[in-house]
């Protein structure tokens, strides 16, 4: 693995999260998923996630699986945004006193649309730094 590559890939992939997420659950569906309070240190957690994110896409995609196009970027991202929106999903559920299917069905979905472009960004960015 080019430690160049996965750094430079991870920190693109952070940013791309990060973006999306803002245009998801900021923007389209601000009014479903609660929003965090002011005066938290909630957006610098979302920073944090979103980048251990970026970082652990290109880890997968540089270490295991050799991913240096946008085609096989978005159908790994694809895959991994799925299970890890039930993973999330079903853990929230066990939290929460009332079951919201459609939460939970909107939240998978958006999961897996922002992994696959995550992933096609991070192929993208495996394919042509050297």
């Amino acid at each position: 693995m080019k430690t160049k590559t996965f750094a430079i890939a991870g920190l693109v992939g952070g940013v791309v999260d990060w973006l999306l997420g803002w245009l998801f659950y900021g923007i389209i569906f601000a009014d479903t998923f609660p929003q965090p309070e002011e005066g938290t240190n909630a957006l610098l957690y979302i920073t944090f996630g979103c980048f251990s994110f970026g970082f652990f896409m290109s880890y997968i995609y540089n270490k295991w699986a050799q991913i240096t196009t946008l085609a096989t970027g978005i159908k790994a991202g694809a895959i991994i945004g799925l299970f890890m929106g039930l993973i999330a999903n079903f853990f929230n559920m066990a939290m929460e006193t009332s079951a919201n299917f459609e939460i939970f069905a909107i939240d998978i979905a958006i999961s897996i649309v922002m992994a696959a472009i995550v992933g096609a960004v991070i192929g993208l960015v495996n394919g042509r730094v050297t």
